[in-house]
């Protein structure tokens, strides 16, 4: 549940790297049939594309 995340992210009770940087706006998401799926992907995201390569992902607005 997108909305519910981002919501608990701006509460401050998301990962610690957002508490003190709300407000957050989503401005990227793919959509996965599994949680498993979907946080394989977050991780691969997170740790594996540069900064640039994860600007250019949310520019061209590519999903899965």
């Amino acid at each position: 549940n997108l909305e519910k995340r981002v919501d608990k992210h701006n509460a401050g009770k998301g990962a610690k790297y957002t508490r003190g940087r709300a407000p957050c706006v989503l401005v990227y998401y793919e959509e996965y049939s599994s949680k498993k799926e979907a946080m394989s992907r977050e991780y691969f995201i997170k740790n594996n594309l540069s900064k640039k390569e994860k600007e250019e992902l949310i520019r061209n607005g590519q999903t899965r």
